[in-house]
């Protein structure tokens, strides 16, 4: 599927908007996206704040996209939105039949990760959901605007590192941060 990545690659890059614990709902925001250059359209929809149902929200709202058929990639902010609402990439995988990158601008805290979810009533579930992601990889990107090599991580589903670290390379302009996950999280922010 990835053999010749071209540079406008169709990418729905996602992100929440800020919210508080307070709030029992926040939104997620879709960005489509031709490789780094051009955005096509805008995507939405709500989720509960350290609820469960991300995965199916993002399944729905990907598959009801009008863009779907023109999409090759979901791109991810993390796989926690809404606090510790937590993706399942193999199903969103599975489910839309795209393949998924997550982007992670830090190596993740593991043991900060897992202390944090100990509240929860379903701590082990949401464990698992975490650690069924994978492996937390490094890439190193080509950035013109940042002269020079930028390190960021990721976790794949349906997708091979090569592939990965070519999109993150194409997809990386005006920061480390790939376009699609970076216009999401700049719209997302601007919704409180």
């Amino acid at each position: 599927m990835f053999k010749n990545i071209k540079s406008e690659i169709r990418i729905i890059g996602w992100d929440d908007t800020p919210f508080t614990f307070k709030d029992r709902e926040t939104k997620l925001i879709g960005v489509i996206c031709r490789g780094g250059v051009q955005i096509d359209g805008v995507v939405t929809t709500n989720i509960r704040v350290d609820g469960r149902d991300v995965t199916g929200k993002l399944v729905r709202a990907v598959n009801e996209s009008k863009h779907k058929e023109q999409l090759r990639l979901i791109m991810l902010d993390g796989i926690t939105f809404g606090g510790f609402n937590i993706v399942d990439i193999e199903e969103l995988h599975r489910k839309t039949g795209l393949p998924v990158l997550v982007v992670i601008r830090e190596m993740p805290d593991m043991k900060s990760i897992e202390k944090s979810l100990s509240k929860f009533k379903d701590s082990e579930r949401r464990w698992k959901l975490i650690k069924r992601a994978g492996e937390v990889k490094k890439a190193e990107v080509l950035n013109k605007v940042l002269k020079g090599r930028k390190t960021i991580y990721y976790q794949n589903r349906g997708i091979d590192d090569y592939a990965c670290e070519k999109i993150l390379n194409i997809t990386s302009i005006h920061s480390v941060t790939p376009e699609p996950v970076r216009v999401a999280h700049l719209i997302a922010s601007g919704f409180r």
